[in-house]
């Protein structure tokens, strides 16, 4: 199996970290984040395609061609565009079914096994902190029913982790525009459910790696599973 890591981005909000890294090489207990998303996925994948943009050179310098017995691809998306522009980039290279994540986040593995067991499926968690992220809104059997993206005035909720199964239907959808210049993959999945059933799954172990207070948190997350 395939999967689409979306690593184009500085991470502004890291501040002086990410002055001369992407925010997903930032290290954390002796390597950079990314190699642990990587080395955290299930045996079942083979091919991790990275889409790549500022600095991108600190990304494939270090991991080349291959990580663990995994091959690496690389696609530079040149224009930041969403996530939904992101995936495009990489329609060419993607086959059947394939997992999409953020470039920084941590996943549990046995929350990405969870996902992989359905042919559409997004990954959700319920915070008191909803404000910083995008709502899911969900029906009885926890199938996608639509996404509200920040600002919206809801503390509490359940939110959008960036993890996803998609398929290359997804590719049959034209993108939804966010803004003028971004293009959302939830706001298209979304689109595509009316069409197929998106199963969400709902985690309690998911790390958003959104600034430098993070870096501590992530180090106690991943020295737990050691």
């Amino acid at each position: 199996m395939q999967c689409v890591i979306l690593a184009a981005g500085r991470g502004t909000r890291m501040g002086e970290l990410t002055k001369e890294l992407p925010k997903p090489m930032i290290e954390v207990l002796g390597l950079p984040i990314l190699a642990h998303k990587i080395d955290m996925l299930p045996a079942s994948f083979h091919e991790v395609i990275l889409v790549v943009g500022y600095r991108k050179e600190v990304i494939t310098e270090y991991f080349g061609d291959e990580w663990n017995g995994r091959t690496i691809t690389y696609v530079e998306q040149r224009e930041l565009n969403g996530t939904a522009g992101a995936v495009h980039f990489v329609k060419d290279l993607v086959y059947d079914r394939f997992l999409v994540t953020m470039g920084d986040d941590i996943y549990a593995t046995e929350d990405i096994e969870k996902l992989m067991q359905h042919p559409l499926a997004l990954l959700g968690y319920y915070t008191q902190d909803a404000a910083s992220f995008g709502l899911v809104t969900i029906d009885d059997a926890n199938h996608l029913m639509g996404v509200v993206e920040r600002p919206h005035r809801l503390g509490e909720g359940l939110v959008n982790t960036g993890a996803y199964i998609l398929n290359t239907d997804f590719f049959s959808y034209p993108p939804v525009p966010i803004s003028e210049t971004e293009f959302g993959l939830p706001q298209t999945l979304v689109k595509m459910s009316l069409d197929y059933p998106v199963m969400v799954e709902v985690t309690t172990r998911w790390l958003p790696f959104g600034n430098p207070n993070d870096v501590a948190l992530a180090e106690r997350l991943l020295a737990a599973k050691q």
